[in-house]
């Protein structure tokens, strides 16, 4: 599963025991294990380990390495590769230019962080439910994620203080609005700031207390709300307006936020006391 412009490449499978090894690319690759109970062994960049793994252990390859492992069981894993070529002026713009992805020192076999094992389940979890992953999501996943293999090596990026100015945070909020349908990126909402990508995603949660993609969910949901109470358009017209590809995704949205479908919210709203006396 591709995130567009190749942001995040996302793959989830289950290999049986024996070796593995992958040709070198210039891409980071995190891999999970979502099982536990193999034994491990190999190199991904930062020598020779051993281990038996964990549930939810987290394992790192470096760019420009071609990693090789043997496992002794069958395992289920989640892997995310980060194109460096995408993603190096964000992190050098975060870290100060203090950064390089071979720094990293974490390529030495598993490792656990609280904080990645839930940016993954939440990008599989809204994956699932969208398709492939909008810009805009993979960038925040990514942002998230990048900082924190920083943090665990040891070199955090600068801080972010405050939030955005009043006009940034307008003029961002209204691109969101006016490009609903749009695969908008978190890149184009840091040039409307004049910020890096890196620390418009946190000054934006900062300012409007949800993240850019969180907040975009909203607008389209109350967008589609809108057409659903007010117009007699077919649903399918109605999620492609809001930015959803077909009109099981926004009902899989639609659900999950709202408690119903997007069918049942407009019977609600035309007739609320026949619907009521129904449910």
């Amino acid at each position: 599963m591709k995130s567009p412009g190749s942001v995040l490449d996302l793959l989830e499978i289950e290999r049986p025991p024996g070796s593995m090894s992958r040709a070198a690319t210039p891409d980071l690759l995190l891999c999970q294990d979502l099982q536990g109970g193999a034994y491990v062994s190999g190199n991904w960049g930062g020598g020779r380990f051993n281990t038996t793994s964990e549930k939810g252990a987290l394992y790192l390859a470096a760019p420009n390495f071609a990693p090789v492992s043997t496992v002794d069981t069958t395992h289920h894993i989640r892997t995310i590769a980060f194109p460096v070529a995408h993603w190096q002026k964000i992190v050098d713009e975060a870290a100060g230019g203090e950064f390089s992805f071979e720094s990293l020192q974490l390529y030495g076999g598993s490792f656990h962080s609280l904080a990645i094992r839930t940016a993954l389940r939440n990008l599989w979890r809204l994956s699932d439910d969208e398709g492939a992953p909008s810009r805009l999501l993979a960038q925040a996943a990514g942002c998230e994620i990048l900082a924190e293999l920083c943090r665990l090596s040891g070199t955090p990026f600068k801080p972010v203080k405050g939030g955005l100015a009043p006009w940034a945070e307008r003029r961002c909020t209204e691109l969101m609005r006016a490009r609903l349908s749009e695969d908008i990126s978190l890149d184009e909402l840091a040039a409307e700031a004049q910020l890096s990508t890196f620390h418009f995603a946190r000054m934006f949660k900062q300012s409007v207390g949800v993240p850019p993609r969180v907040y975009l969910t909203r607008l389209r949901l109350e967008r589609a709300c809108e057409l659903l109470e007010m117009t007699d358009r077919p649903v399918t017209d109605i999620a492609y307006e809001v930015g959803y590809s077909s009109n099981q995704v926004l009902a899989r949205v639609f659900l999950r936020h709202q408690q119903t479908t997007p069918s049942d919210y407009r019977r609600a709203m035309r007739d609320p006391v026949n619907s009521a006396v129904r449910h």
